[in-house]
């Protein structure tokens, strides 16, 4: 199990969609969520979408590996597709907050690598984000805000990379 992580806009998604097309017995973990679907999104591919309620029932019968609160928005990992996708012998990649990445350790240390993912400056970072145009200017400034708090967890990870450019980090993972 590949995890990345990284704050907001330095390239974790980007990563773990090329890695996918680079190897076929690469899948990814498909989050489940209570934010909004976003317009480009399509639902079970990019994520589950659900209400506050259902989740919490997730959560209560244990049927999440991992689990967190982002932005206001619930996101977690649905364990049964995970065991399935691993029985079948396949590597997955998780596109998760360092929040997950702990409790997914904690749950299978020996089978998880983690990569966190910087970008190159927090300059960088906020181009980034305001040019994939997604968010309104509130929506960034709290991203920008929080980001430096992800940063800090760097020292959990396995491997830190900077992301200059998506080739050489590709080439990195």
């Amino acid at each position: 199990m590949l995890v990345l992580s990284s704050p907001s806009g330095a390239g974790k998604t980007t990563i773990a969609q090329r890695l996918l097309k680079e190897d076929k017995n690469v899948r990814m973990s498909v989050s489940v969520t209570t934010r909004p679907q976003r317009e480009n999104e399509v639902p079970g591919k990019d994520y589950h979408f659900v209400n506050t309620k259902t989740f919490q029932q997730m959560q209560k019968n244990g049927e999440l590996l991992e689990y967190a609160t982002v932005f206001g928005h619930l996101y977690g990992t649905p364990r049964k597709k995970v065991e399935e996708l691993l029985a079948g012998g396949n590597d997955i990649v998780f596109d998760i907050d360092w929040q997950g990445a702990q409790q997914i350790t904690e749950k299978a240390r020996d089978d998880v690598v983690k990569v966190f993912i910087l970008p190159p400056s927090t300059k960088e970072l906020e181009r980034r984000l305001t040019n994939r145009a997604q968010d309104s200017e509130d929506v960034l400034a709290t991203r920008m805000k929080n980001s430096a708090s992800e940063i800090t967890h760097w020292a959990e990870y396995d491997y830190v990379l900077i992301n200059q450019t998506l080739d050489h980090t590709m080439k990195q993972v």
